[in-house]
């Protein structure tokens, strides 16, 4: 008689227990996740700095910086859809500052726009450095005969506009007459979807043992 009321307690607390270190478990990793948020949000409100002399992922992701510079020849274009303003191009050309030369993610060109013609001039830019994560295992290699691009990946775009491996995205429309629209860098994208996790694995819990509950209570009820 025993044995039928231990074996289901004991199955009932190892399986709430179970359940509700899963929610602490996805609380520690929205306490965590919020750290990188909060640590990006102050990279991306910092004040704008000259480029670096040697830009490196670790050290330069999402530095706000100010140049003066033109643009050069080429431009890739990206396939994309942003919320609410549908299917269009991010276009990526080269930026000449002083001697060098980087990528400039200049903005979202709509579907149906021609791609407008290069732009002479010396102009002061404002964005920031971004190496992003666009691509994924799925992701399909560009149409080069079309010049459509599916993700930014800043190596190959680089070597295909023969720049530095650096890329900056405008965070401003252009500062001169284009059909662009700046798409600035936010963290917007970034799931964070901890919270929701946790509340998930804390109603399990408390459902599970709610039925061993109500098991035991039944079965307390028929022996007695």
């Amino acid at each position: 008689m025993l044995r039928r009321v231990l074996v289901p307690l004991i199955f009932g607390l190892a399986g709430a227990a179970v359940l509700i270190s899963l929610g602490v478990w996805q609380l520690q990793r929205l306490e965590w996740k919020e750290g990188i948020l909060a640590e990006r949000a102050a990279k991306l409100n910092a004040p704008d700095s000259p480029l670096p002399a040697d830009p490196s992922e670790e050290a330069d992701q999402y530095r706000p910086i100010e140049v003066t510079g033109r643009l050069g020849e080429g431009a890739i274009r990206v396939l994309v859809s942003p919320k609410f303003l549908g299917a269009g191009y991010r276009i990526v050309s080269p930026l000449l500052v002083g001697e060098r030369r980087i990528l400039l993610d200049r903005g979202f060109l709509p579907l149906e726009t021609p791609l407008p013609p290069p732009t002479y001039g010396t102009f002061t830019f404002r964005g920031h450095i971004l190496w992003p994560d666009d691509a994924t295992s799925s992701t399909p290699e560009p149409d080069l005969g079309r010049n459509i691009w599916f993700a930014r990946d800043v190596a190959a775009m680089a070597a295909a506009l023969n720049t530095e491996p650096v890329l900056m995205v405008l965070r401003e429309d252009p500062p001169y007459d284009s059909p662009l629209t700046a798409l600035e860098v936010d963290l917007t994208n970034i799931p964070n979807d901890h919270l929701q996790y946790a509340i998930t694995w804390f109603s399990l819990a408390a459902i599970w043992a709610g039925m061993t509950a109500f098991y035991l209570w039944r079965s307390a009820r028929k022996m007695g």
